[in-house]
């Protein structure tokens, strides 16, 4: 039976909308705000409310998801004009889903209790596919009680919920170590797949190989569909892992910490978002490397 509680989604990207529609899906009160006009039609068309401002979409609601793509973002959503920490009742929550340092999710879950706002560290993971099933991956941190105001919304849009501290930092700590291995993958499918080129390769049957053979990984998998079909449409744009790269350099190099690889993978995508790549999905590294190899990819006979 629909639970009728009224939910609120801040940031309704690729996957802060599917996060929306799993809610709608579960039968909560779905609110939703963005500054995209097109998504919060969509959201309406599915059911949803919604709103152009975060203080309003969060009237009456017990749970508030911030799914936007940085910090800096994070905290004009809920401290800024017009933000939502100041609409919303204490002892709500706020889910907290964008990937940021450890040291900034712990000062905005302060900020937050200063008002009487609970706060949950939750980063997620799984892609758009996942947040539109319900079926996201939630690596969370927070008081007992923060955890239980959140449960119905965490129950509507994640197929698994890592509780992993008391803390806020732990769970953003936990997804900065998955940025880097994603990144690296990523970095690493796209110079394999365009390696693969040079050597005059059927790429398509390169792909068939070796997703079935021990290189194979997660993210070769889906994102080098992406290369074959040469469609660079963002599902994760390349500016995403050159902010999420950032934060696990500076991480790095404050504690005094070797990261090579990951260093590497970083210059990559910065190289690909000077190219003019950013907002293109980030399999677009390989359009990068194709192109300093005056290798053809499919799709480049259009200039994509």
């Amino acid at each position: 039976m629909p639970t009728l509680e009224k939910i609120a989604v801040i940031g309704l990207g690729s996957m802060g909308l599917g996060i929306a529609r799993s809610l709608v899906r579960a039968g909560h009160v779905t609110a939703g705000c963005d500054v995209n006009e097109t998504a919060l039609k969509t959201l309406e068309a599915e059911g949803g409310q919604p709103f152009a401002k975060p203080a309003t979409a969060v009237e009456g609601a017990g749970i508030v998801l911030v799914v936007v793509v940085n910090a800096e973002q994070t905290e004009t959503v809920l401290f800024g004009r017009d933000g939502a920490i100041a609409a919303m009742k204490p002892g709500s929550v706020v889910v907290s889903s964008a990937t940021i340092s450890p040291t900034e999710a712990k000062a905005f879950a302060a900020r937050a209790a200063e008002r009487g706002i609970l706060y949950l560290d939750a980063p997620i993971s799984g892609g758009s596919a996942k947040a539109n099933s319900g079926q996201l991956t939630v690596m969370a941190s927070g008081t007992p009680e923060s955890f239980a105001a959140a449960r119905p919304a965490l129950d509507a849009i994640a197929q698994t919920v890592y509780e992993l501290g008391d803390a806020p930092g732990i769970g953003s700590s936990f997804k900065i170590v998955n940025q880097h291995l994603a990144g690296v993958h990523i970095a690493a499918a796209c110079e394999a797949i365009t390696f693969a080129k040079s050597l005059d390769l059927d790429i398509s049957r390169v792909f068939e190989v070796i997703t079935k053979s021990a290189g194979n990984s997660w993210m070769f998998e889906n994102r080098i569909p992406h290369v074959l079909a040469g469609d660079y449409k963002p599902h994760s744009a390349v500016s995403i892992f050159t902010k999420d790269l950032g934060i696990v350099s500076d991480i790095g190099r404050k504690q005094k910490f070797p990261l090579p690889i990951a260093s590497a993978a970083l210059q990559l995508f910065v190289m690909t978002e000077a190219a003019g790549m950013g907002k293109d999905d980030d399999a677009s590294v390989a359009r990068l490397l194709a192109g300093i190899a005056g290798l053809d990819l499919p799709g480049s006979e259009d200039g994509r």
